[in-house]
C-alpha cells in the first residue's frame, strides 16, 4: 500500500517527529510505500519527495513586514501547499493519507485536494488543534478549555496564541475559515493517542465514531542497558525544560536531600541552575542533552523516572521508552500521563511540589520485593500498550475503515 504521510517538520522537533520516523520506519518494514510531504529545512533528512515539500516558515522570527503578511496569509490558507500536494497526489497515486501535524506551516489547505480525489484520510492527533486554537487547552499558565462551547471568540479575549492579540487573532480567523469551510470533513479517520485526548475530543463536540485511541510506540529501545556505578540511586527527569513540562515543581519537591538528575535543554535551563546554585542543591545535577545509548543507560539505571508536567500531556515518550526499560513512573494526575501508570508507580497532584515530595519518599520506602514489582509492571504494560506489534495492528483496522469510507 502507498501511505502518504504529512508532517510540518523533516526532521526531529519533539514527539510528534520522532513518531512520524519511527512509524515510517515500521510501515516500510512491513513492506508499504511512505511518501513524504513537509516543509523544507537544512535539517531535513533526505527524502526522495523533498521537491514538493513547501518553502521554509519560520513563525516566530522576524522578518519585513512582507514577509509577516504572507505568513499570516499561509496559515489560514496555503496555496503553495496546496498545489505541491495536489502534484505530489497525482504523480504518486497514494492509497490513503496519512496526516499528522500539518497546521500553520502546511496549513488545512491540503484538505480541499484531499476532498477533491476523495482519499481516503487518517489524522494523528497529536495535540488538541482539533479542539483548542493554540494546540494546548492552555494560556497563560493555567488549563483553559472555555472554547468548550464552540465560540472561537475566546481565543482573541484572552489572546491565547503566546499572549499575542495579532497572532490570536491569526489564528482566530484561521479556525473560522475552517470551520465555515467544513475542511476537517475530509478526515475520515482520528487517532489520539491517549485515550484522555480522545475523551477530550467528545467532550468539545467531536464524533466518537471517527476517533480511536492508540498508544504510541516505540522501536531501537534496548530493554536492558549496561549497569552504571549509580545504579537505582537517583531519580530521573529527562525532556524540555519549559514551565508546562513541570520541571520548577520537580526541583522545589527534591529539596537539598532527594537525588535527582535532569537531562534535556531549554527555555528555562539557566533559571533551573540558578535556582539551585542559589539553593545549595549538591543533589541535583544537571546533564544537559543527552541521546542514544548514553540516554538509554541513564534512564535504564534511574531509580524511577518523573514525568512532572502541568499541562495536558498526550502520550509521552519519556514515559513509553522509561516503559521498556522497566523503570518505574511517578507522575502527574494530568492528561495521558495517568495511562501510563498501572501498579508500577505513583500519581501525584499535578504542580503540588508537596504531594510530589510525599509520593518520592513513599517511593523511597518501598523494599526490594515491591520495588522489583514495579519495574516489573512497567514492562508488562510496555508489552501489553505500546509494542510496534501492537500498534501496527491496531493502525492497520483504522486504515481498513478509512479505506472503506474514504475510497
Amino acid at each position: 500500500m502507498k501511505i502518504l504521510m504529512v508532517n510540518k517538520f523533516y526532521y526531529i522537533n519533539g514527539g510528534s517527529e520522532t513518531h512520524y520516523f519511527t512509524l515510517k520506519k515500521l510501515l516500510e518494514r512491513k513492506g508499504h510505500t511512505v511518501i513524504d510531504f513537509s516543509m523544507q529545512d537544512d535539517r531535513n533528512f533526505e527524502s526522495e519527495y523533498s521537491d514538493y515539500f513547501v518553502k521554509n516558515a519560520d513563525y516566530n522570527g522576524g522578518g519585513s513586514p512582507f514577509e509577516k503578511i504572507r505568513i499570516a496569509k499561509n496559515i489560514v490558507y496555503s496555496s503553495e501547499a496546496k498545489k505541491k500536494f495536489e502534484q505530489l497526489v497525482k504523480d504518486t497515486k497514494p492509497d490513503i493519507v496519512h496526516l499528522h501535524i500539518f497546521q500553520h506551516q502546511i496549513s488545512p489547505s491540503i484538505l480541499d485536494v484531499i476532498k477533491k480525489y476523495n482519499l481516503p484520510t487518517v489524522y494523528t492527533a497529536h495535540d488538541l488543534k482539533l479542539v483548542c486554537l493554540n494546540y494546548q487547552l492552555r494560556h497563560h499558565g493555567k488549563i483553559c478549555e472555555d472554547c468548550k462551547d464552540g465560540k472561537l471568540r475566546h481565543c482573541l479575549k484572552n489572546k491565547c496564541v503566546k499572549d499575542s492579540t495579532a497572532k490570536s487573532f491569526i489564528n482566530f480567523i484561521e479556525g473560522v475559515v475552517h470551520r465555515q469551510r467544513k475542511s476537517y470533513d475530509a478526515i475520515d479517520e482520528i487517532i489520539a493517542p491517549s485515550d484522555f485526548h480522545r475523551r477530550k475530543f467528545i467532550e468539545f463536540g467531536e464524533s466518537p465514531d471517527r476517533l480511536t485511541h492508540i498508544a504510541n510506540f516505540v522501536e531501537d529501545v534496548p530493554s536492558e542497558v549496561a549497569d552504571r556505578e549509580d545504579k537505582e540511586q537517583y531519580y530521573l527527569y529527562y525532556g524540555r525544560l519549559s514551565h508546562e513540562k513541570g520541571v520548577p515543581t520537580l526541583v522545589e519537591a527534591v529539596g537539598n536531600d532527594i537525588p535527582l538528575y535532569i537531562v534535556g535543554t531549554g527555555p528555562m535551563e539557566e533559571e533551573i541552575k540558578e535556582y539551585i546554585t542559589q539553593n545549595k542543591l549538591d543533589n541535583v545535577k544537571m546533564l544537559g542533552f543527552k541521546s542514544g545509548m548514553e540516554l538509554y543507560e541513564l534512564v535504564g539505571n534511574a531509580k524511577a523516572v518523573v514525568i512532572p508536567s502541568v499541562v495536558y500531556e498526550n502520550s509521552p515518550y519519556s514515559g513509553i521508552e522509561s516503559l521498556c526499560l522497566s523503570r518505574p513512573i511517578i507522575g502527574a494526575d494530568i492528561g495521558g500521563i495517568p495511562e501510563l501508570i498501572d501498579g508500577n508507580g505513583y500519581l501525584f497532584e499535578s504542580g503540588n511540589s508537596d504531594d510530589l515530595r510525599a509520593k518520592l519518599k513513599e517511593f523511597d520506602s518501598l523494599n526490594e520485593e515491591e520495588y522489583d514489582a514495579k519495574k516489573k509492571a512497567s514492562y508488562e504494560i510496555y508489552s501489553r500498550e505500546h509494542t510496534p506489534e501492537v500498534y501496527y495492528k491496531k493502525l492497520t483496522e483504522v486504515y481498513d475503515k478509512a479505506l472503506k469510507h474514504g475510497g
